[in-house]
């Protein structure tokens, strides 16, 4: 409740900044199709049609179905919730008439998916209520006020991060002493479940892909299940894994090395690719300072990977985290069409990232660490402990 009364407080202000006189998040149904902003402004689900309105002079309204009042009430977030039965355009109307706002931001985006929660047809059921009042020529695109919401995370959300954090990596202390030449992607994969659940702690995104095991060369690398592949001596084996606590989310990445008979340390053609794995994580870190775009961050990285001889890692260096793994709009990535105008984006201080390069060593498989930062007001510093050292499994 306090986080939500926190970020309508929050989004008032930034309506100020941004020169928005009134921002609407429209939404019905928040279980199967909702807005992703909307776990901010309620404390949970809504039914029917539902508008939450926000104005820069802080006024603030949610109108939602009768059954849902009682619940957004108890947020104290609200000057009043209206409570509708038969429809919610005339209490709607009514409110906005008496605002009479210039602007209308609502929470539609071509480039961002977290500030494009509105449906076309409530975007076009919003607009009809509107043009009775003639307001329809009002709209302006909400992305950045939701952005700046979910990116400018308060001492409570970082806080809540860095358990996640500190959680993964006790995690991940647990599962090292676990493997072994023989085990499965899935065993490990099912070992690492079993003591989140033992936690009580959700995993960051669904379990079919969270872990994520991959061992030796010629994985999928990425975005794939465990399987029933064997480790074996010589190969890397890596692991991508996150959870939630009080709904905010980890995400990270573990590299290991399984020796070989006779091998007391990694060899070399896997050493060099580790160290330069570290460096780059390092180096994009020390880059990091509000008012840096995302792309020069980037290329930091690509370039020490690229400069080692490596082939460019084919996504981008970092993207936020918060409620979700991937989470905000600014991302640390390159130019490309994929990334909309993502990467151009500048860094702000609250932003979380995580910074996770990769690269392949022939014959042996992918390393790669993934790390989380949060930005500062002159820098970006860890929310948990780097990987530093190669894990060796014997």
């Amino acid at each position: 409740m306090s986080l939500i009364r926190e970020k309508v407080g929050q989004a008032a202000g930034l309506l100020r900044e941004f020169g928005v006189d009134c921002w609407i998040t429209f939404t019905r149904e928040s279980e199967i199709c909702g807005d992703p902003t909307l776990v901010f402004l309620a404390p949970g689900h809504v039914t029917w049609h539902s508008a939450f309105v926000v104005c820069a002079d802080g006024r603030t309204r949610a109108i939602v179905g009768l059954y849902d009042r009682k619940g957004i009430e108890e947020t104290g977030a609200y000057d009043k919730v209206v409570g509708f039965v038969t429809g919610i355009k005339e209490p709607l109307l009514e409110f906005l008439r008496e605002a009479d706002p210039r602007t209308i931001a609502v929470n539609y985006s071509e480039g961002s998916e977290i500030a494009d929660g509105l449906t076309h047809g409530m975007y076009l059921t919003l607009r009809r209520f509107l043009a009775e009042a003639g307001m329809a020529d009002r709209f302006v695109s909400a992305e950045r006020i939701v952005s700046a919401l979910r990116e400018r995370k308060s001492e409570a959300e970082i806080g809540w991060m860095k358990r996640a954090v500190r959680e993964t990596e006790e995690i991940y202390g647990l599962v090292a002493g676990f493997v072994a030449p023989g085990k499965t992607e899935s065993e490990i994969a099912a070992f690492i479940l079993a003591e989140a659940e033992r936690r009580g702690l959700p995993t960051a995104w669904g379990r079919a892909t969270c872990p994520a095991v991959f061992t030796g060369p010629d994985t999928a690398q990425a975005h794939y299940g465990p399987t029933g592949r064997i480790v074996e001596p010589g190969h890397i084996l890596n692991m991508d894994f996150g959870v939630k606590v009080e709904g905010y989310c980890s995400d990270m990445q573990r590299t290991f090395y399984v020796l070989a008979p006779g091998e007391t340390d990694a060899p070399e053609d896997v050493m060099k690719g580790f160290r330069t794995i570290v460096r780059a994580v390092e180096e994009s870190r020390r880059a990091m300072r509000p008012g840096v775009q995302g792309l020069e961050i980037d290329a930091v990285a690509r370039g020490i990977v690229t400069g080692a001889g490596y082939a460019e890692f084919p996504h981008a260096l970092g993207h936020q985290v918060g409620r979700f793994a991937h989470d905000g709009t600014a991302l640390l990535g390159p130019p490309w069409e994929k990334y909309a105008r993502k990467p151009f984006q500048k860094l702000e201080a609250g932003m979380v990232f995580t910074i996770e390069p990769r690269l392949t060593v022939a014959g042996r498989g992918v390393v790669t660490i993934e790390e989380m930062v949060v930005v500062t007001r002159d820098g970006a510093e860890w929310l948990g402990r780097p990987q530093k050292e190669l894990v060796l499994v014997r």
